[in-house]
């Protein structure tokens, strides 16, 4: 009787150990969204972010842009819960490869850089949501942009939407209309689809995004579009070939809003939002930016957070992804199996 008292009492005690850290991690996975969730769990993760994305920027700076494409990207799909990380495998078509992403979105391999080195200090601890969403701010602060405060605890997902890839991403070709309402659809007013498309002041252009553009716009200046062309031949030759979306493409300013104003935006769906027609919502919004910068960086910054905060898993939902590019399995199930062991040698005893 003693002997299995003692058993009794040494996995009551295994039990209850290992129940309170699942405790712990139900409570830290659990919640709205806090700037300081990592403070304790991994307080270096935001330096450890921060130092890569400089240092990939300082490498190539259209990196910045391409991260903060990324983020976008994963954002209006589902909301910001990393599905967009997620590689097709024999079983699973991701979003990588729709229309909207396949040879657009860059920079997988800088998250994973910065996820190798999370991993290694704080392992399980820290998303790749949230590494994509702190990315993007710090891609925007590397190339002269505002900061703003980004909420941590999201979670990543365990599945992809490649069919709302298709649907729920701007593509270059639309009109007005359109893109004010895909805005709204995702809970974005007129201003902050200027303002946020002002992202476009850093980053290239493939000729192949806006080639109709050079054929068919009337709403273009015409030296501008006769530059476009040298590097991109209407016969399509250059389809690959890259443009500045703005002509301080390395630089976060306001200058994307004077090339529109100017009748000077790469795409189409740039153009659309400076017509010249002055009670235009839209276009009184382009003027307001290129008169000043500083609105532009507060409107930025504060669309940004609102953006980072669409639809995230939070508490149990969704996992914390080892490898960004690829899903776990169920989270926690080695707890539970012990929790429901341990139950079960009880009642049998």
């Amino acid at each position: 009787m003693a002997s299995f008292l003692s058993s009794s009492r040494s996995k009551f005690s295994s039990f209850m150990l290992e129940f309170s850290l699942f405790l712990v991690l139900i409570g830290a996975a659990s919640g709205q969204l806090t700037p300081n969730f990592y403070s304790s769990s991994c307080p270096n993760v935001l330096s450890t972010i921060q130092s890569v994305v400089q240092s990939a920027v300082n490498n190539e700076s259209r990196m910045g842009a391409s991260l903060l494409r990324l983020h976008f990207h994963d954002c209006f799909v589902n909301g910001c819960d990393g599905s967009i990380l997620l590689n097709d495998t024999a079983n699973f078509t991701g979003e990588q490869t729709a229309l909207p992403n396949v040879n657009s979105v860059r920079g997988f391999d800088i998250i994973d850089a910065i996820k190798s080195q999370v991993e290694s200090s704080c392992a399980g601890v820290v998303s790749c949501a949230d590494i994509l969403a702190v990315a993007a701010r710090d891609s925007v602060v590397a190339l002269g942009g505002p900061s703003w405060t980004v909420l941590l605890g999201r979670r990543d997902s365990t599945t992809a939407n490649r069919s709302a890839a298709n649907t729920n991403l701007p593509a270059p070709s639309m009109n007005l209309s359109n893109l004010t309402q895909l805005f709204l659809d995702h809970g974005f007013n007129a201003q902050e689809l200027v303002v946020l498309s002002g992202a476009h002041t850093i980053g290239v252009a493939k000729c192949s995004t806006f080639q109709t553009r050079l054929a068919q716009d009337t709403n273009i200046n015409s030296t501008f579009a006769a530059s476009l062309r040298a590097t991109c031949p209407s016969d399509g030759s250059g389809a690959n070939n890259t443009v500045p979306l703005d002509k301080t493409s390395t630089t976060f300013d306001n200058v994307y809003f004077n090339d529109l104003l100017t009748q000077q935006g790469v795409l189409h769906s740039d153009q659309e939002l400076f017509s010249g027609n002055a009670t235009g919502i839209t276009d009184t919004q382009v003027s307001s930016y290129n008169s000043n910068s500083s609105t532009f960086f507060t409107d930025f910054a504060n669309a940004m957070q609102k953006m980072g905060n669409m639809s995230v898993l939070t508490g149990t939902s969704g996992e914390i992804r080892t490898s960004c590019s690829r899903i776990n399995g169920a989270s926690f199930n080695s707890i539970e199996s012990k929790i429901i062991d341990f139950i079960t040698t009880v009642f049998d005893m």
